[in-house]
C-alpha cells in the first residue's frame, strides 16, 4: 500500500437504520456516516427518508433496526436531550427560540449559569459573546442583550448555532439552513459553516439547493424512496448526475424550453407610475404568454410589489389596468375577480388549511370567490394535480402530512382551478426538490402556452435566467433596470446592488 493519507474515523457512524411509521417503510436499511470537521451533504427528493433519518440521529425517532454508533461506541437516543448531551445537535427550518428572550437567555435556555443559587446574567451575557467572537460573528450583526423577536431569520439561524456551541457539540444537523435566506445573510452560513468545520465539528447538511451543497459539502449521501442510492465525494460527481440519482431519471434540460412564438402582444397586466408605502414609480407590462422574472436583494421590494399587484398592499398612485381595464385592487377578493393569482412565499402560513385535506384546499379560493361554479371548476382538480406529476397516494392525506413539493403543488392548484390571466408566483420553489422544482418550471410554460400571464419572484438566479423571457430588477423599492434571460447573475447582482447602471433588454 501507498502512504495515502487515510481520511478520519468518523465521529457518528449509523449502519442499516430501518424505519416505519404506521405500517409504511420510510428508512430501508440506510448507511450513514460523518467525520470530524466534514460537511456531509444529505440529499434526495421530498419524502426520501432525510428528515427521518436526520430525525434518528437526533433522538427524535428510534431505529426499528440498525445501530448508531458515537466513536466506534453503540448508543441509543431516546430523547433529543440524550443526543445533545452526547454532542450532537440540529438546527431545524423552525427554531426552537423564545422571542421575547434575549439572545444570552435562549442560548443558555435551561443551563443557565448560577452564582449563590440565582441566574448570573453577566457571565451569562459574557459566555454568550464569547461564543460569538470564537465564531467570528462580528457584534454589530448579533448581540447578546438583543431580544430574539427583533432578529432577522439569518440572526436568529446564527443563535441557534450558537446555542449549539455553548453544549460542546461535536455534530450539527442542519435542516435546510437556507431555504429563508437570501444574499449577505447566506454568505453569513458560509462563513459559519466554516468556522466550524476548521474547529473539527461534523456538519450533517440537508439542503435542495445544488449550488451550496457542491460549494460546502466534502460528499454527499443521496436517499431515495428511503433506500440509500450511494454516497460519493463531491468532487467526483456532478449536479446532473446528482439529479439523475435523486429523481432516478435524467431530466434533460433542466428548464423547460421557450415556446418559438414568444409571447404575444396582448398586454395582462400593465402598471404605470404605480406606487405605495413600500414601492414608488413602477412602470411594468406582463404580456400574454410571457413570464417576467423579478430580481433584487432581499428588501428591495419585490414581495412587497406582489402584494401590491394582488390588493393586499393595495397601490395610492399611479395606474394599473389587467386585460385593459382600469382596476386598483385593495382586497384579494378584487384581485381575484379581476383574473390575478398570487401564490405566496410562505404556504404555510399563508397559502393552506393545514388541518384540511387536499380536495378542501385545492377548492378554498374557488369556495369563497365564487361558489356558485365551483362544483364545475373543481372537477379539473385532479386533472390539475396529475399534471403536477401530484402523488396520488397522497391525495387523501391532510396537507400538513405532505412532502414540501406536494403542498406546493396543492397551492397552485388552488389558483389555476380560478383560471387566472396573471400568475403571480413569489419564490414558487423555495423548499421543494428538484423533481418538483420542474414540474412547477414546466407548469409555468404550459400555462404560458396557454395564453397566461407570470410574474415570477425569485431569489435563485438561475430560476430566473432559465425560466423567464426578460427580467425587471429592483432596488429600495423601484425598478431600476431590465436584462434579457441571456444575461449572467453578476449582470444581475451589479445592478440589484446599484454596482452598475441600468441595464435594457
Amino acid at each position: 500500500m501507498t502512504g495515502l493519507p487515510q481520511p478520519p474515523q468518523p465521529i457518528v457512524e449509523m449502519t442499516g437504520i430501518v424505519k416505519s411509521f404506521f405500517g409504511v417503510d420510510v428508512l430501508h436499511g440506510v448507511d450513514f456516516d460523518v467525520r470530524p470537521g466534514e460537511v456531509h451533504a444529505l440529499v434526495g427528493e421530498n419524502g426520501a427518508g432525510k428528515s427521518t433519518l436526520m430525525k434518528v440521529l437526533a433522538g427524535v425517532h428510534r431505529a426499528d433496526a440498525g445501530t448508531v454508533r458515537l466513536d466506534g461506541a453503540v448508543v441509543e437516543f431516546g430523547h433529543p436531550l440524550d443526543a445533545q448531551h452526547a454532542g450532537v445537535t440540529t438546527v431545524y427550518q423552525e427554531f426552537n427560540l423564545l422571542p421575547e428572550r434575549t439572545v444570552a437567555q435562549n442560548v443558555f435556555l435551561g443551563r443557565e449559569p448560577r452564582r449563590r443559587g440565582l441566574v448570573d446574567r453577566r457571565r451569562m451575557r459574557q459566555e454568550t459573546a464569547d461564543l460569538l467572537d470564537d465564531l467570528g460573528v462580528d457584534r454589530t450583526v448579533l448581540d447578546p442583550d438583543r431580544r430574539v423577536a427583533s432578529l432577522s431569520v439569518a440572526q436568529q439561524q446564527v443563535v441557534e448555532i450558537v446555542k449549539a456551541m455553548s453544549m460542546q457539540t461535536r455534530v450539527i444537523c442542519m435542516d435546510e439552513p437556507t431555504a429563508a435566506l437570501a444574499g449577505a445573510e447566506v454568505d453569513l452560513l458560509y462563513r459559519l459553516v466554516r468556522t466550524l468545520q476548521s474547529r473539527g465539528v461534523a456538519i450533517v447538511y440537508v439542503s435542495h439547493r445544488l449550488v451550496e451543497i457542491f460549494d460546502l459539502s466534502d460528499r454527499i449521501t443521496v436517499l431515495k424512496d428511503g433506500h440509500l442510492v450511494h454516497t460519493v465525494d463531491t468532487a467526483e460527481t456532478t449536479p446532473d448526475d446528482l439529479v439523475r440519482d435523486m429523481v432516478g431519471r435524467n431530466l434533460g434540460s433542466f428548464f423547460p424550453a421557450r415556446t418559438d412564438d414568444g409571447p404575444s402582444e396582448e398586454v395582462l397586466l400593465s402598471l404605470s407610475d404605480a406606487g405605495n408605502h413600500d414601492v414608488d414609480g413602477i412602470d411594468l407590462q406582463v404580456r400574454a404568454g410571457e413570464v417576467v422574472g423579478v430580481a433584487g436583494l432581499q428588501g428591495s421590494g419585490r414581495t412587497e410589489l406582489a402584494h401590491a399587484v394582488f390588493g393586499l398592499r393595495p397601490f395610492t398612485r399611479g395606474t394599473m389596468r389587467v386585460k385593459g381595464q382600469d382596476v386598483r385592487p385593495t382586497s384579494a377578493r378584487e384581485a381575484i375577480t379581476a383574473g390575478i393569482a398570487l401564490v405566496t412565499e410562505d404556504r404555510k402560513a399563508q397559502g393552506l388549511a393545514l388541518e384540511q385535506g387536499v380536495e378542501a384546499n385545492a377548492r378554498l379560493v374557488l369556495d369563497a370567490v365564487a361558489p356558485r361554479q365551483a362544483p364545475e371548476r373543481a372537477a379539473r382538480i385532479p386533472e390539475l394535480l396529475s399534471s403536477l406529476e401530484f402523488s396520488a397516494r397522497s391525495g387523501s392525506r391532510e396537507v400538513r402530512y405532505l412532502s414540501g413539493g406536494n403542498q406546493q403543488k396543492v397551492v397552485l392548484t388552488k389558483w389555476l382551478v380560478t383560471d387566472p390571466a396573471v400568475l403571480v408566483l413569489d419564490e414558487p420553489t423555495r423548499g421543494i426538490d428538484v423533481g418538483a422544482k420542474r414540474a412547477v418550471y414546466d407548469l409555468v410554460r404550459d400555462r404560458c402556452a396557454a395564453g397566461v400571464g407570470v410574474l415570477l419572484i425569485s431569489s435563485e438566479l438561475p430560476e430566473l435566467l432559465g425560466v423567464s423571457d426578460r427580467i425587471v430588477v429592483m432596488r429600495d423599492g423601484r425598478l431600476v433596470g431590465e436584462v434579457g434571460p441571456d444575461a449572467s447573475e453578476s449582470d444581475i447582482l451589479a445592478i440589484a446592488a446599484g454596482a452598475t447602471g441600468e441595464a435594457a433588454a
